[in-house]
């Protein structure tokens, strides 16, 4: 058994102030845990904040022992400035904060994970995330200027998608690529996500092996997620349902669903 936190006979109490709306955590745990945490020789150490729906690298800033307790109190990502020497929180001035929906510590608990919601762009550029230039484009290219979002495959795939979808505005030359001849005919596209729907079914009733299954599965995310950009819905909007609807007991999710 691995013990993460060890357990004094007495740790210091702090923010006594914050019990009345802070209810639900216990100051002592709070201490224990943060006492537990390998700060570097001056008292800080690495905080990545997390989107918790998209798994996307929103920043990097660093905390000490008082951000850290702030932003398990006030659920916003809150961090220290090593230039100013104070606390600041994420959004303060733009208003976009990082709400946060859990901590996590890494296995030499000398770092910390903020995974929360961003209430818009978390870049001072505006950007989503602070991380837009990719070390191997330039390596490729050094004249490349254009900014590339850190997507996984799921979220690279979306803007793929997007783009073929803005495409469409501009002139047509040659046969269009199957992405958009789905963009433009729905008909065509419902087909095609009952069609893989089936086959996916059917890699069950006809016991096929994982490999078909997962095959089969990829044609039907590729297919929704062209209806989804044709709606102009958001991957990041389906998994955030997915996130509040597992979140909650069977009873009540089915009650938040009543008009």
């Amino acid at each position: 058994m691995v013990v993460l936190f060890q357990y004094p006979d007495s740790a210091p109490l702090h923010l006594e102030g914050c019990l009345n709306k802070c209810s639900g955590i216990e100051i002592k745990k709070v201490d224990i845990l943060v006492d537990n945490v390998k700060w570097d020789d001056k008292g800080l150490a690495v905080a990545i904040a997390q989107n918790v729906d998209t798994g996307a690298i929103l920043m990097q800033g660093f905390v000490n022992r008082d951000a850290l307790v702030t932003t398990i109190y006030s659920r916003k990502a809150t961090f220290y400035s090593r230039s100013r020497s104070k606390l600041w929180t994420k959004g303060e001035s733009s208003m976009n904060f990082i709400n946060i929906h859990d901590i996590f510590l890494d296995c030499d608990r000398d770092s910390v994970i903020y995974l929360g919601k961003p209430d818009g762009p978390t870049c001072h550029t505006g950007a989503e995330t602070c991380y837009y230039t990719s070390a191997f484009d330039f390596l490729r290219n050094s004249q490349v200027k254009e900014s590339k979002m850190a997507l996984t495959t799921l979220y690279s795939l979306e803007s793929t998608i997007s783009q073929r979808k803005a495409e469409l505005s501009g002139p047509q030359n040659g046969k269009p690529s199957w992405t958009k001849r789905l963009l433009i005919d729905n008909k065509l596209l419902c087909s095609k996500i009952r069609e893989e729907a089936d086959e996916l079914c059917r890699t069950l009733e006809d016991d096929e092996d994982k490999q078909r299954t997962a095959s089969e599965m990829a044609d039907v995310l590729y297919h929704a997620m062209v209806l989804l950009a044709i709606r102009g819905v958001n991957a990041e909007e389906v998994l955030q349902v997915l996130r509040q609807r597992f979140s909650k007991s069977g009873v009540e999710e089915k009650e938040s669903r009543r008009p």
